[in-house]
C-alpha cells in the first residue's frame, strides 16, 4: 500500500525543508531523487547493488536471507541508495512519516559523502545506466548460447570478482595470435631493436640473454590478467568478465569507506532532526529509531559501521574543539611533542577527514585507547570455562585491536594473490601466489576457486601459499588436484 496522496504532499514538502537545512548545515550533496517503494522492491535493490543489474542466482540467494533477517526481527533495511549524480535513492514505503524523515536526511548524508570524498572522484556516476545494458547483453548471450551456459560462467567469474587491482584500468582484449606471440617472447628471451648492438662486442663480452617473464612483473589484477590472456575464452566471455570487473570499481570506494560513509550519514541525521522543528512525539521516535541504528553489533566478532564510524567522528568533533574527556591520551608528534592544536574546529577537521580518508587510514589514526575501551571492541575468541563454551577477551593492548580490526580490512578482507608466471614451465600453465599474511587460506574453498581459475585459464593452474607453516603449492590440471612443497 502506497502512500495517499496527501501524505505525498508532506513528504515533498518535507524533503524540500531538510534539503535547505542540509545546506545551512554546511552539506552540499548531489541533486537526490527520492522514490518510494515496497519492502521486497528495497531487498530486492539491496540484495542486486544495482537497479535492472544482470540476474544470478547469488542475488536471490541473499535476496531471501536479507527478507528472512527482516521478517525474524533480526535486521530492517530503512532505505537504499546509490551513487550516481543526481543521487537515487528509495523509502520504504510503509515507514511512518517521521521514519521518512530520518532517512532522508540520512540520505544526504551519504549523497555528500559520495561528492566529497576523494575515493569517489573516479567512479562512473551512470553506472545504473551502464548495470542496464550490461544485463542485456548478458540476456542476448543467454538467448545465443543457453542460460545454463551463460549461468555456469557467470558462477565461474563472480568467485574471484574481488581478485582485481583497484590502480588497475579497463583491459584490452588480446587476439590468440598475439597471445602466442607474448609466449614465444618469453620463451626465446628478449627481443629488442636494440639487439644488435651487443652483435659488434666479441664473444666473451657480450651479456647473456636473460629470459622474459610473462608477466614481467607480478600482477595483482587476475580478473584482468585472465580477459586478456585465457586462452580458450571467446569473445562473449571476455565480454563478461570485462563486465563484471566494470562494476566492481563502481562499488570499490563504498568497500573501502563502509564505516567512514555510514557514520557521516549517521552524524548528520542527527544534526539536521535536531534542527528541525518536530513534535515531542516526532522527537521521542526519532531518538529511537537513532539508537536501534547506532546500537553496537551483537556479535563479538563484528562491529556495526554505523556505530563505530558515527563514535570516532564525534570524538574527533569533540577533541579538535578542545573538550576533554577522562581517558583521552596526550596526543604527540612524531618527533614525540604534544600536539596543540586551535580550539573550535571540530567540524573543519571532519570535513577533512571525510574528504582525504577511507576506513584503513580512518581508524588507524582516530580509533584512540579511550574509543577502544568506550566501545567495547576488544578481540575475542571461544573459550570453554568450567564447562560451558563463552567468548572470552583475547586482547586488550588498544594498539593491537585497532590493528587487528584495520588488518581484516585489508583488500577488502580477500586474501591477496599475484599472477607471478602465465607461461610456468613453458607449457602455458598458470602460476599464482599468495601474499601470506599470517591468515590461512581455506583449502576447500580454494581447492574449487582453483577449479574456475582453470577453467577461464585453459590450462592447469598452480598456487603457492603456506600450509601448515611451509611454503606449498596447491595445484590442479582439470582433472585432479595435486600439492607439493614450494
Amino acid at each position: 500500500m502506497g502512500l495517499t496522496q496527501s501524505e505525498q504532499v508532506e513528504l515533498e514538502r518535507w524533503i524540500g525543508t531538510i534539503w535547505e537545512k542540509a545546506h545551512e548545515l554546511g552539506l552540499d550533496p548531489y541533486p537526490t531523487h527520492f522514490e518510494v517503494a515496497p519492502q521486497h522492491i528495497i531487498y530486492e535493490l539491496g540484495a542486486y547493488g544495482l537497479p535492472a543489474r544482470f540476474s544470478h542466482w547469488t542475488f536471490g540467494r541473499d535476496y531471501h536471507r536479507q527478507k528472512t533477517s527482516y521478517e525474524y526481527g533480526q535486521s530492517k533495511i530503512y532505505e537504499i541508495v546509490f551513487n550516481t549524480a543526481p543521487t537515487q535513492a528509495f523509502l520504504v514505503e510503509d515507514n511512518s512519516m517521521l521514519s521518512h524523515k530520518f532517512v532522508v536526511a540520512h540520505v544526504l548524508g551519504h549523497s555528500d559523502f559520495f561528492k566529497r570524498n576523494t575515493y569517489f572522484g573516479h567512479t562512473d556516476r551512470r553506472m545504473i545506466e551502464q548495470a542496464r545494458l550490461h544485463a542485456e547483453r548478458i540476456h542476448q548471450y543467454e538467448s545465443e548460447f543457453g542460460w545454463q551456459e551463460v549461468e555456469t560462467f557467470l558462477d565461474t567469474v563472480l568467485s574471484i570478482e574481488e581478485h582485481f587491482d583497484p590502480a588497475g584500468a579497463i583491459f584490452r582484449r588480446k587476439s590468440a595470435e598475439e597471445y602466442e606471440a607474448d609466449r614465444l617472447r618469453s620463451a626465446d628471451g628478449p627481443h629488442s631493436d636494440y639487439e644488435d648492438i651487443w652483435s659488434i662486442l666479441p664473444d666473451g663480452e657480450k651479456p647473456k640473454p636473460r629470459a622474459r617473464k610473462f608477466p614481467e612483473e607480478p600482477e595483482k589484477d587476475v580478473l584482468r590478467f585472465l580477459a586478456e590472456n585465457g586462452r580458450d575464452l571467446t569473445e562473449w566471455q571476455r565480454d563478461i568478465i570485462e563486465m563484471v570487473r566494470e562494476e566492481m570499481f563502481y562499488f570499490l570506494p563504498q568497500m573501502r569507506t563502509k564505516i567512514m560513509n555510514e557514520g557521516w550519514a549517521s552524524f548528520w541525521h542527527e544534526r539536521i532532526l535536531e534542527n528541525l522543528d518536530l513534535t515531542p512525539e516526532e522527537h521521542w521516535e526519532f531518538r529511537r529509531l537513532h539508537s536501534s541504528v547506532l546500537s553496537p553489533s551483537g556479535s563479538k566478532m563484528q562491529i556495526n559501521p554505523y556505530y563505530v564510524g558515527f563514535q570516532i567522528l564525534k570524538d574527533i568533533m569533540r577533541r579538535w574543539n578542545g573538550e576533554v574527556e577522562e581517558g583521552d591520551e596526550t596526543e604527540t608528534d612524531w618527533m614525540g611533542r604534544e600536539i596543540a592544536r586551535p580550539l573550535g574546529e571540530g567540524l573543519k577537521k571532519l570535513f577533512e577527514v571525510i574528504e582525504q580518508d577511507n576506513d584503513v587510514t580512518f581508524l588507524r589514526q582516530y580509533l584512540t585507547g579511550n574509543l577502544v575501551r568506550k566501545l567495547d571492541l576488544y578481540t575475542y575468541k571461544r573459550e570453554e570455562v568450567e564447562g560451558q563454551e563463552m567468548w572470552v577477551v583475547q586482547d586488550t593492548d588498544w594498539r593491537r585491536v585497532r590493528d587487528a580490526i584495520v588488518d581484516s580490512m585489508t583488500n577488502f578482507g580477500q586474501p591477496i594473490i599475484y599472477v607471478e608466471n602465465g607461461d610456468y614451465k613453458r607449457h602455458g600453465e598458470l602460476y599464482l601466489r599468495h601474499a601470506f599474511d599470517g591468515k590461512h587460506l581455506d583449502i576447500e574453498y580454494t581447492k574449487r576457486v582453483l577449479a574456475n581459475v582453470r577453467a577461464l585459464w585453459g590450462r592447469p593452474v598452480h598456487l603457492e601459499t603456506v600450509i601448515d607453516e611451509a611454503k606449498s603449492v596447491i595445484a590442479y590440471d582439470g582433472k585432479e588436484y595435486s600439492e607439493r612443497p614450494a
